[in-house]
């Protein structure tokens, strides 16, 4: 049996094969409390889209002066790669595929050891510059500039002597959108809003579902796992937050949320160092999906943010509403979305049938706390927010959206 004709397959390589931000994360626990959060800050003025990714990494080495590179070396090796990447790697091979890793954020130095691990054939990462073993905080490389990332993949196209018809991109974030050309397969793995949009197909959860499509396979229906239906009680359980806060206070609810996150942060950040909260941490580890339980599960955050901000905006029984709607909307269509897997145009990695299932659903909450045609509204509204690929996360949007149209709609009424 003759081999399929040679491929190549790009991977960025931050939020698809290791944790986003894990690397920086454990450099900066070595440097102390102050540039710790130096790192932090610049991290995320990249984020919110103030500075380049360059700019951002060009001072975040520069606050990594002096380090060691034998530092770097530790920090990276702690780093946890998603435990099938090995298998996942040798079955890209049996496909005789070309792998290249592409990163705008680790050392080159580092992703060798990675690269050499999977077996790939190109690695790219930042250049730095070392005097006496240490950083001197000087930084290069095409892989840092903008679209730097396409003349690397251009580069290694030409050297195959492959078309871009014959390259597949995996990433995630806006950083890789040079790379996701036109005549390329384009595949967002947990992507940010720009890649959901610009991504022929999106992967959520287990990056083997790349494997499916690059064979050509009908998309299956994908049941809930056991995982998924904790993760969505919870979320559909916060229906009983405004129900609590007209019986207790809307006050003491707040304060109560915000102690739980912020024991739930503390209890993620033990987390990432091997240290387990008993009664919290099991909870994470049957919640989170498969790639959260690698980097920092920050979505119960941003539940918890939208939820009290739309309690502290909107009185009831407009936030009591909007809540309701946010909850089990967004619940249901996550849970109903794989059934049957007809993508929106617009959001690949969102579903009509999800998007159907959340707008019922959302109205069933919405009316235990405001008329149903103010329900039917709301719902729209907050399913519309949810199946949009917006740069805010949904879980802090849609609760705060659907809270100010209806009051602007009780308002006109």
């Amino acid at each position: 049996m003759s081999l399929p004709e040679t491929r190549l397959i790009v991977f960025d390589v931050e939020g698809v094969l290791i944790p986003k931000n894990r690397f920086v994360f454990e450099v900066g626990k070595t440097l102390g409390v102050i540039r710790f959060f130096k790192l932090v800050f610049w991290g995320l003025l990249y984020e919110t889209g103030f500075i380049s990714i360059e700019s951002a990494f060009r001072h975040i080495f520069w606050e990594l002066k002096d380090v060691k590179i034998a530092t770097l070396l530790v920090a990276f090796n702690k780093i946890p790669a998603l435990p099938y990447l090995q298998d996942l790697f040798r079955q890209l091979k049996t496909r005789n595929f070309k792998i290249a890793l592409i990163s705008s954020g680790v050392p080159t130095l580092l992703l060798k050891n990675l690269g050499d691990s999977l077996g790939a054939d190109y690695v790219y990462g930042i250049e730095v510059e070392q005097k006496d073993d240490k950083l001197t905080g000087t930084i290069w490389g095409d892989a840092i500039t903008k679209n730097g990332k396409l003349k690397i993949l251009c580069n290694i196209l030409n050297h195959e002597n492959l078309q871009p018809s014959d390259c597949i991109v995996v990433a995630d974030d806006r950083n890789n959108r040079c790379i996701f050309m036109p005549e390329a397969l384009k595949i967002g793995f947990n992507p940010d809003f720009i890649i959901r949009i610009k991504a022929d197909r999106v992967i959520n959860g287990k990056l083997s579902g790349i494997l499916s499509l690059i064979d050509g396979k009908p998309r299956r229906r994908l049941f809930p796992s056991a995982n998924d239906l904790v993760r969505e009680d919870i979320h559909a359980a916060g229906f009983f937050v405004p129900v609590i806060a007209s019986l207790i206070g809307t006050s003491v609810v707040i304060i109560s949320i915000i102690a739980i996150a912020t024991i739930y942060a503390l209890s993620e950040l033990a987390r990432l160092e091997g240290r387990m909260l008993p009664l919290i941490s099991t909870i994470t580890r049957r919640a989170a999906s498969q790639s959260e339980l690698y980097g920092f599960a920050a979505a119960p955050l941003y539940f918890a943010f939208g939820i009290v901000l739309t309690l502290l905006l909107f009185p009831a029984p407009v936030s009591g509403a909007a809540v309701a709607m946010f909850c089990l909307g967004d619940s249901a269509a996550s849970l109903f979305g794989g059934l049957i897997s007809n993508s929106l145009p617009f959001n690949k990695g969102k579903t009509w049938e999800g998007s159907l299932a959340g707008f019922i659903f959302a109205f069933l909450g919405g009316i235990f706390f405001v008329p149903p045609l103010l329900a039917l509204a709301g719902a729209t509204i907050a399913m519309t927010i949810e199946a949009l690929p917006l740069p805010i996360n949904d879980n802090v949007l849609v609760p705060v959206i659907t809270g100010a149209a209806l009051t602007l709609l009780i308002s006109i009424i």
